[in-house]
C-alpha cells in the first residue's frame, strides 16, 4: 500500500511510506496503513489534513466506508472509514472500491477529463473497471458495478477466484499470467528455461517475469503476452458494446508493464464492436498506477465541497490498501 499528499490538480506533492501488509486481518491491514500514513502527517507542515480517501479492491458501501466484501483481504463488513478516522483521531476518511477511485481520477482530472460517458479497465493482480454514464460515476444496486474481471470469456474454461469459472481475470489477470506461465514451465522446462533463471525458480514467474521476458525476445513469454492480449480484446469487445463509452481507459500495474495493450485492445474495438461502440478511443490512464491514490484523494476532497451547510477545507490527502 502507498500513500501521498495529492494536489488538487492530481498532482503528487509528496509520497508517503509504502508497505507490504501481511493480510493478517483488520487489526494487522489498517496498522500497516496508519504507518504508511505516518510520512504525510510528518510533513503536513503548517497545513492541516481536512480528509483522507482510501481506495481498496473491495466492495464498498459508499455512505458509510464499510467494506462490505474483499476477497483478496477475506474481509466482510469491516467498517474500514470509522476505524482509521478513530484511528487520526477523527479526521473524516473516506473509503471506495480501488476501480471506482481509479476511474474518478481519470474522469476529473486524467485522461477522460471533459468526457460524460467513460469506461475506465484496470489490469492489476486481478481485472475491475467502472463506468461513467451520462456524466454520472455508477455504483450499481450493491456498490459492485463494473466487475468485468467476471465477465465469462471462455465457456467452462479456467477456475476463478470468483465461483465461476472462464472468466476474463482467469486468464488475464495478474495472478492468471503468472498461473499459466507456471503451467507452460512445468509441461516444458526448457522453452521456459528464461523465465525460470529471471525468477528463480517456476514456481516464482509473476506476471511482471512474463512481461520482461517478452520485452527481450523470449518466445513462450511472447506467445503468453499475445495469448493475453487476445483475452483483454474479448473482453473489452463486450464492455464497450455494453456501456458504450466514448473512451475507454487503460490503467494499472498490467498495462505499466505491458503499455502495447492499448493499441490491440483498440484494433479490437474498431474492427469487432457494433458501429456506435467501436468509435470508442482507447487511451492510458494519465496517473497510472497512482490512479486509485489520487482518485481516493478527489473522492475526499469532493466529500468536503460541500459539508453539510459549512465551508471546510478540501483534502490533499490519499491512500490506498
Amino acid at each position: 500500500m502507498v500513500s501521498a499528499l495529492i494536489a488538487p490538480d492530481g498532482s503528487i506533492e509528496r509520497m508517503g511510506g509504502r508497505e507490504l501488509h501481511a493480510n493478517d486481518g483488520p487489526d494487522g491491514v489498517i496498522r500497516t496503513l496508519l504507518q504508511s500514513i505516518q510520512p504525510c502527517l510528518d510533513r503536513t507542515e503548517s497545513r492541516s489534513v481536512s480528509a483522507v480517501g482510501v481506495a481498496v479492491a473491495a466492495q464498498v458501501d459508499p455512505e458509510t466506508g464499510t467494506v462490505i466484501h474483499a476477497p483478496n483481504l477475506v474481509w466482510r463488513n469491516v467498517p474500514l472509514a470509522r476505524r482509521v478516522s478513530d484511528a487520526l483521531s477523527g479526521i473524516p476518511v473516506v473509503v471506495l472500491n480501488d476501480a471506482r477511485a481509479a476511474t474518478l481520477a481519470e474522469w476529473r482530472l486524467g485522461a477522460g477529463r471533459g468526457t460524460n460517458d467513460l469506461f475506465c479497465m484496470i489490469l492489476g493482480t486481478g481485472v475491475g473497471g467502472s463506468a461513467v454514464v451520462g456524466g454520472r460515476l455508477l455504483e450499481g444496486g450493491s456498490h459492485a458495478l463494473g466487475e468485468v474481471g467476471h465477465l465469462t470469456i471462455v465457456a467452462g474454461g479456467r477456475k476463478c477466484h470468483c465461483p465461476n469459472s472462464g472468466c476474463l481475470e482467469a486468464y488475464a489477470g495478474g495472478w492468471a499470467v503468472a498461473a499459466r506461465a507456471q503451467e507452460a514451465a512445468a509441461s516444458d522446462p526448457h522453452s521456459a528455461s528464461a523465465m525460470v533463471s529471471r525468477a528463480g525458480s517456476a514456481e516464482k514467474i509473476s506476471a511482471r517475469t512474463v512481461f520482461e521476458a517478452a520485452k527481450e525476445g523470449d518466445p513462450l513469454a511472447t506467445r503468453i503476452v499475445r495469448e493475453t492480449e487476445d483475452y483483454l480484446a474479448d473482453g473489452a469487445v463486450s464492455i464497450a458494446n455494453a456501456f458504450n463509452p466514448s473512451v475507454f481507459v487503460l490503467g494499472g500495474g498490467m498495462v505499466a508493464g505491458w503499455p502495447k495493450f492499448a493499441s490491440a485492445i483498440q484494433e479490437a474495438i474498431r474492427t469487432r464492436c457494433q458501429p456506435p461502440a467501436a468509435q470508442a478511443k482507447v487511451v492510458l490512464a494519465k496517473f497510472g498506477e497512482n490512479a486509485p491514490l489520487v482518485g481516493a484523494a478527489e473522492a475526499a476532497r469532493r466529500s468536503l465541497a460541500v459539508p453539510r451547510g459549512s465551508s471546510r477545507k478540501v483534502s490533499e490527502r490519499g491512500s490506498r490498501a
